[in-house]
């Protein structure tokens, strides 16, 4: 894929969402990251179930922290992996409190060393919280990307990586937003949905779902 059609499919999901958002409900850099955190192999909609009635409870680390590990798990058992997100956010807390006082660090070194955060997670706290550029590639951001011809590789990092290299820079600080909307519902993974995608006519996949 050349430099400009990128450029006009960007264009395009630029054009058809100009502020795109995280469907992570969210006030602060602290509740993003504890969404975050809490979405791993789950979706966002069950984040959110679980954080509408979390958050209003407790919203910052002290608050969830004195919730410890069985309070912050009745609040979040619906959620695929609890037990494991419950010490992880927890431990976290303890950090931010201990070290940051309190306050969600902004930058990557600091945010991995937090227990549950890796990079796909720093990135997206980096990036919509603290709106830096930064490309968090999930399986649905892998899919596209591939699938599409924007930036292919063999796995996460390497397509993270070409997306960095060969996003216009102009768009590069909501790529990560169109990416994820683009791949959740419409270039779905079983049967893309080409007749309602706006790249569909410039894309690289071959085998368009035109039904």
């Amino acid at each position: 894929m050349n430099k400009e059609k990128r450029l006009e499919i960007f264009r395009r999901l630029k054009a058809e969402n100009p502020n795109p958002e995280t469907e992570l409900h969210f006030s602060s850099p602290f509740e993003l990251l504890v969404a975050v955190t809490l979405s791993a192999q789950a979706t966002d909609v069950s984040v959110n179930k679980a954080t509408d009635k979390l958050f209003p409870v407790a919203n910052t680390p002290q608050a969830i922290y004195d919730l410890g590990v069985d309070g912050l798990k009745e609040y979040i058992k619906t959620i695929g992996l609890y037990n494991n997100k419950a010490k992880n956010v927890i431990a976290a807390c303890k950090i931010l409190i201990e070290k940051h006082n309190s306050v969600v660090p902004d930058n990557r070194k600091d945010l991995e060393a937090l227990p549950g955060v890796g990079r796909k997670t720093a990135n997206v706290v980096l990036n919509t919280a603290f709106r830096q550029i930064a490309m968090a590639v999930d399986t649905h951001i892998f899919r596209v990307s591939n699938r599409t011809g924007i930036a292919k590789g063999k796995n996460v990092v390497e397509v993270e990586k070409m997306l960095m290299r060969h996003v216009p820079k102009d768009y590069l600080l909501d790529a990560h937003h169109w990416l994820i909307l683009l791949g959740r519902y419409i270039c779905v993974a079983r049967k893309p949905r080409c007749l309602a995608c706006v790249i569909s006519d410039i894309c690289d996949y071959k085998e368009k779902n035109l039904e």
